[in-house]
């Protein structure tokens, strides 16, 4: 399919192209639920949708309903999953085409399933890959600017999640959010907002980080909402340690090795507070009141890139400002270009290091994504952290012409850290 739009947009007229590109996607949308007889009515859908934080909550609440017993369909950026049959997501997409979503969710009524838990994009509400799908349930996890260029403004991206609450009866928000209120105003026929301080006190999450306790809050009201018993949320968000390439440690020992997918600005501070808080020492700011989970005085050497193809420009030297605020030492490296030199690309985030007067602050530019997480093994001593960012679990780095390269940032670090000891 999207061959075929391609091939009409370079023999249409671009402003005829522009008009008519809706109704080519409700078209598809509508044509493709049709096909398989409208899947989606026949199971209870609950889409996850937010900037940051959708992957861990798809996970999570799936897992809470099969572990009371609930045939489940989930689909997210890291995975497909029909009751005990699961494959990798190799899409670069992590809410799929409207053929191949609907054919899921039609696989999913034949196996038995009665829930589907969908990551849903903005960019899907954009193409309208959601049509034709009754959704029960939308949580809100956040929203923080992404995706900026393709759909025009902030706004324009801020409606996009909203969408799916429309299309919803009931409706999880995320209380933390500073955006809650242009959602509240939805009409819902059920509507929980949640803050990490809801969780029960005797439920003690596993995830690392502030943010996560929030993603685990949203988990455990939808579940509640749904009926699931509290025992079964406890069982699950305490066992739970990591989602992949979400704050995944491949080493903790005699320094740690961390893999997460952040990739926007708000996701990248979380994840360097998480590792190691600002103190007053290095920033000029007072401790959290949680502590680290490393070592005082351990060093956070940081890989990072930015993806091209003119994916939000705008947050690259955000990127490099944050990094420089948190970070000892900073490689900057290619991570998926695209069409775009990835020099320019690091030059973008360099641009970001001038805004931050950190002394502790040292960095350079490897653009082999491997050879920079072999330097930065190869620096780390005792007691420091290596966070590799930008990627998570995703099994490609994305070339020109939509090359793919088969690629896993956690099986490079395993590999090169077999060289350094």
């Amino acid at each position: 399919m999207d061959n075929i739009l391609s091939f009409l947009k370079k023999i249409i007229p671009e402003p005829v192209f522009r008009f008519f590109q809706p109704l080519y996607h409700k078209f598809l949308a509508y044509g493709a639920a049709f096909f398989y007889l409208f899947p989606g009515k026949r199971l209870t859908v609950i889409g996850i949708t937010g900037t940051n934080g959708k992957t861990t909550v798809t996970h999570l609440l799936t897992d809470i309903l099969e572990e009371a017993g609930e045939n489940v369909a989930s689909i997210s950026s890291l995975r497909f999953k029909i009751k005990d049959t699961e494959w990798r997501n190799e899409l670069k997409m992590t809410m799929p085409g409207r053929f191949r979503l609907q054919k899921f969710l039609h696989d999913a009524v034949a196996s038995g399933c009665r829930y589907a838990v969908i990551e849903v994009t903005s960019e899907g509400i954009k193409q309208f890959r959601h049509l034709g799908i009754d959704f029960f349930m939308a949580v809100l996890t956040n929203v923080t600017p992404e995706h900026i260029e393709s759909h025009g403004s902030f706004e324009n991206y801020r409606n996009a999640k909203a969408e799916l609450f429309r299309r919803s009866k009931i409706h999880i928000l995320n209380g933390e959010d500073p955006h809650i209120e242009y959602f509240l105003k939805i009409p819902a026929e059920t509507r929980m907002v949640y803050t990490k301080k809801d969780l029960p006190s005797d439920i003690h999450v596993r995830l690392l980080g502030d943010f996560n306790l929030e993603n685990a809050a949203a988990a455990y009201h939808a579940a509640k909402i749904i009926g699931i018993d509290t025992d079964s949320i406890k069982h699950v968000l305490e066992r739970t340690s990591f989602i992949a390439g979400r704050l995944e440690f491949i080493q903790k020992e005699p320094f740690s090795v961390v893999v997460d997918y952040a990739h926007t600005p708000d996701a990248l501070e979380k994840v360097y507070k998480t590792l190691r808080p600002p103190t007053s020492s290095t920033l000029g700011v007072k401790s959290p009141k949680t502590p680290s989970v490393f070592p005082v005085g351990g060093r956070l050497v940081c890989i990072l890139g930015a993806a091209g193809g003119g994916r939000d420009k705008w947050k690259r030297p955000e990127m490099g400002r944050i990094a420089a605020k948190f970070c000892d030492e900073v490689i900057l490296t290619n991570e998926d270009p695209y069409e775009e030199n990835p020099l320019y690309i690091l030059d973008d985030i360099e641009r970001g290091f001038s805004e931050i007067k950190n002394p502790k602050f040292h960095y350079q530019k490897i653009l082999d994504r491997r050879e920079a997480i072999r330097r930065a093994l190869q620096w780390a001593k005792e007691g420091d952290t290596v966070i590799i960012t930008g990627k998570g679990a995703e099994p490609w780095i994305m070339g020109p012409n939509n090359l793919k390269i088969p690629w896993d940032d956690r099986d490079i670090a395993r590999e090169e850290l077999k060289m350094v000891k």
